[in-house]
């Protein structure tokens, strides 16, 4: 959803200090934003059967926060998701040996909505929220619950962040161009976070927290052939973040870094560079990240049935990826803003930091986003 973790500053680090109190927003918060994914059709190469049109989805967001009294406020979020187009169904083996992809065919529609409410009561040395949102689309229901902490130091110096979170996914698969197998599942996710961030001078500050998920439940895909994977999941994730400030240039560097690893034997690492540049009344940020992905330890491109578990998802499959972006941030006058942003992700089997075999299905996509912000008291 919109708001993202805050336990990092962007701009600019050498700011003084607040010496208030946790307090909530002085303001009410109103946004709009709409993003545009497109992924790039398949090459008819790789394609057995069916059609090279893969996914487009159009994501539309509402949000609204207010202050409520000396110590409160909420939170609405509303997002709702259009989803049309095609995916990998199974791979198999062309006539020349060479792995291929049978698609579902281009007559997927869905659409997801999803609410959410958050309230925090904030004090004198930090805050905390409880989240609650529920999701619902033609084949699955979510329903949410998060809590989340963060205090400061006497010196307002450190930040100390933790939240937890749990939620109720239902699944009921409907049945159209691909024959579907599973009639009704659930899966049961709960997930912790701890971090810190430090303030290191006056134009420098970091972080570092790790996450933990475990899910147990339904955790196949039912719109991918013979796709079999194990029922629990434990994920772990270390992250950590940089923030500099160069006063002569107005702008800041930002260096973010994340491992990741799990029980299926995927591990992955992710590193971003960007580059916040003050100019007048806005914030562009170029950025740059790279992604590299071992696979599963049950990953085949050509399905193994005499496994029990098995997949042949180019998800789970090792591959390398880079992102190109920017992000432009414009105040138009104390009450208005404007934000755009745009990026372009391209993957392939041989970017990747670990060996493997290479899916003929990675994706490429490009991801385009507009909003505004409207401010009052």
């Amino acid at each position: 959803m919109r708001r993202l973790s805050q336990s990092l500053l962007v701009l600019p680090a050498y700011q003084a200090l607040p010496s208030a109190a946790d307090a909530p927003p002085a303001f009410t918060e109103v946004g709009l934003r709409y993003t545009r994914y497109s992924e790039d059709s398949i090459d008819r190469n790789a394609v057995i059967f069916g059609a090279t049109d893969r996914y487009d989805i159009d994501i539309t967001q509402l949000w609204i926060e207010a202050p409520v009294g000396a110590s409160w406020s909420v939170a609405l979020d509303v997002q709702n998701d259009y989803q049309t187009g095609a995916s990998p169904w199974f791979v198999g083996a062309q006539q020349d040996g060479q792995p291929g992809v049978i698609m579902s065919g281009a007559s997927i529609q869905d659409n997801r909505v999803e609410v959410g409410v958050t309230t925090r009561y904030f004090w004198a040395d930090g805050n905390a929220g409880l989240s609650v949102s529920h999701s619902d689309e033609d084949d699955y229901e979510a329903l949410a619950l998060a809590l989340d902490t963060s205090w400061n130091t006497a010196d307002n110096a450190r930040t100390w962040t933790a939240s937890v979170s749990s939620s109720r996914d239902t699944l009921n698969p409907t049945q159209g161009v691909i024959p579907v197998f599973v009639t009704e599942a659930d899966l049961d996710t709960q997930s912790g976070y701890f971090g810190v961030s430090q303030i290191l001078s006056r134009t420098a500050i970091a972080r570092i927290g790790v996450n933990y998920t475990y899910s147990e439940g339904y955790l196949s895909d039912p719109y991918k052939f013979r796709d079999q994977r194990p029922d629990t999941h434990e994920r772990v994730a270390l992250s950590a973040g940089y923030r500099h400030f160069f006063i002569d240039h107005d702008a800041a560097l930002q260096v973010d870094y994340r491992y990741y690893a799990d029980s299926w034997g995927t591990d992955s690492q992710t590193l971003e560079l960007g580059w916040a540049q003050n100019l007048s009344r806005s914030l562009l940020t170029p950025y740059l990240r790279y992604y590299s992905q071992r696979e599963a330890d049950f990953f085949s491109v050509i399905a193994d049935t005499d496994a029990s578990n098995y997949a042949d998802d180019y998800r789970l499959s090792s591959y390398g990826a880079v992102t190109i972006g920017a992000r432009w941030a414009i105040a138009l006058n104390d009450m208005w803003a404007l934000e755009f942003e745009a990026e372009r992700y391209m993957s392939d089997a041989n970017w990747g930091l670990y060996g493997g075999e290479a899916a003929p299905a990675l994706v490429d996509f490009w991801r385009g986003t507009v909003g505004v912000t409207w401010r009052f008291d």
